[in-house]
């Protein structure tokens, strides 16, 4: 008897090593046990915020951003994406930086009309689109908020996470996001999210055919994670065609400009203050702004939101994208990313205006 209970403690602990194993190189295989190539900018210290856009005048905020201009044109940190084809021929010395105000007052420097695909910066619209139709208590409980501490793309977290889709900032909650828009077919659910991309931009927004011809003939990632939402019960309209309108929504193109006007709607309660048409209600850009801050530059949104405060999201095009809730949007291009997947001058371009012109959030007035 004692035997054989010898030989079943050795055989559960080869089992529970074995298990250990698996679980080891499934980690691997999602990426959660990789280093990051390239360490995240380091960012300097916040100052003291002031407390409205009204006080941010043209020449502080044009002597701020050319600060930021010429003190990062020259960094050559970081490399593009180079897991899409078209992303990794764009130049990766192009730089843009534009700050939009909420009482619309508009400034530009550097390549800001240099076009780019907006990729994972489109889920914050299309997050805002599905608050709009549905309410945040219906988001929140078709798709979640939480961070996952995994990454973007991680299967393993649609295994592990109950609300499976997680948050609309990772892969699968941004195609659950583009599956709840209220829409007949494909077409037409296409056809409302970049109306709605329009409308935040106060632009009529360019479709890359180059980026959506190298995607989609290469996301069968995407794919899967649809599939696997399906099962889950957590996918609302076909999965592929889901996964196939997601891919086209990252594939349309912005500049700095379009980046920091559809911010600006979010800073300004909903209203875009340049076109002067309200496009969210002021109640739900919380919810929108809330995600933002918790989860928009992938792994490095904690670090991020210790150094500036502000709600941001990136995307592996080059773009930046940080609100500041009553007085700015900062839209920023600089293809080169870090180890993370965010613009390296983009990151430290916007941290340097949200510091030099005191509007941290977090960090109170005297």
């Amino acid at each position: 008897m004692n035997s054989l209970r010898l030989i079943l403690t050795k055989k559960e602990t080869y089992a529970s090593f074995a298990s250990s194993l698996c679980l080891l190189f499934f980690l691997l295989l999602n990426g959660c046990a990789t280093s990051q190539p390239t360490a995240p900018p380091t960012i300097a210290a916040p100052v003291a915020s002031v407390p409205s856009s009204s006080q941010l005048s043209d020449k502080r905020i044009r002597a701020v951003l050319n600060k930021a201009y010429t003190t990062h044109k020259n960094n050559q940190n970081g490399k593009n994406a180079d897991y899409i084809k078209a992303l990794a021929e764009v130049d990766s010395r192009l730089f843009g930086i534009t700050v939009v105000t909420a009482d619309g007052r508009v400034f530009d420097i550097g390549d800001t009309q240099s076009k780019f695909s907006i990729q994972s910066i489109s889920k914050v619209f299309t997050y805002a689109k599905i608050m709009q139709e549905n309410g945040p208590a219906v988001v929140r409980e078709k798709i979640g908020v939480n961070a996952t501490g995994l990454p973007f793309n991680s299967v393993m977290a649609i295994e592990l996470i109950p609300t499976r889709s997680v948050n609309p900032f990772v892969n699968a909650g941004a195609i659950a996001s583009t599956s709840l828009v209220a829409a007949k077919n494909s077409a037409g659910r296409w056809k409302s999210i970049k109306a709605n991309m329009d409308a935040f931009a106060a632009n009529e927004l360019e479709f890359n055919e180059v980026v959506y011809d190298s995607e989609v003939n290469d996301n069968l990632g995407n794919q899967a994670i649809s599939k696997l939402l399906q099962a889950k019960g957590r996918i609302y309209s076909d999965p592929l065609e889901a996964t196939t309108v997601y891919t086209k929504q990252c594939s349309v193109n912005v500049t700095s400009h379009d980046l920091a006007v559809m911010g600006a709607v979010l800073a300004n309660r909903g209203i875009n203050p340049i076109s002067g048409k309200k496009i969210i209600d002021a109640a739900n850009t919380p919810y929108i702004l809330s995600v933002m801050a918790t989860a928009g530059l992938y792994d490095n949104a904690g670090g991020w939101l210790y150094e500036t405060g502000t709600p941001a999201k990136s995307g592996v095009g080059g773009g930046i994208l940080a609100v500041v809730p009553g007085k700015l949007a900062i839209g920023v291009f600089s293809p080169p990313l870090d180890g993370f997947g965010n613009s390296v001058r983009g990151q430290l371009a916007a941290a340097s205006i949200i510091k030099d012109l005191g509007i941290n959030p977090y960090a109170f007035g005297e």
